[in-house]
């Protein structure tokens, strides 16, 4: 199981990305997602999560801008991010919580002591 997150880019202060996460060929089986980042030189930071219940949650300097949401369609979550800011800049990642199970079409289920992690995305917001 590999998460996938994509979306990322190279945008102007005040502008909008989309982020996305996936598990290419696998659902989800109640699984809270969570968007952590990274910025070069700092140590990794929570951003928000996503629970199975759809409860929602985020760090302070994201509330209001960002919007995380999930279409359990695809079984993808989204990290809507609003009115960009220079110090947003950094690696995205999307996580899972630790025991979180997914399955494939043909009923194989695999769950993980350790979460699954992506291999993150970049954003870039310049001024």
């Amino acid at each position: 199981v590999q998460l996938v997150e994509s979306g990322g880019g190279s945008v102007q202060a005040g502008e909008s990305l989309r982020l996305s996460c996936t598990a290419p060929g696998f659902t989800s089986k109640s699984c809270t997602i969570n968007w952590y980042r990274q910025a070069a030189g700092k140590q990794r930071e929570w951003v928000s999560s996503i629970r199975p219940d759809d409860t929602t949650s985020y760090t302070d300097s994201v509330k209001g801008r960002f919007a995380i949401s999930r279409d359990k369609a695809k079984d993808t979550v989204y990290l809507q991010m609003n009115s960009l800011k220079p110090e947003d800049t950094a690696e995205y990642s999307c996580v899972t919580n630790r025991g979180c199970t997914y399955c494939n079409g043909d009923g194989y289920c695999r769950k993980s002591a350790d979460g699954y992690w992506g291999q993150g995305t970049q954003v870039t917001v310049s001024s």
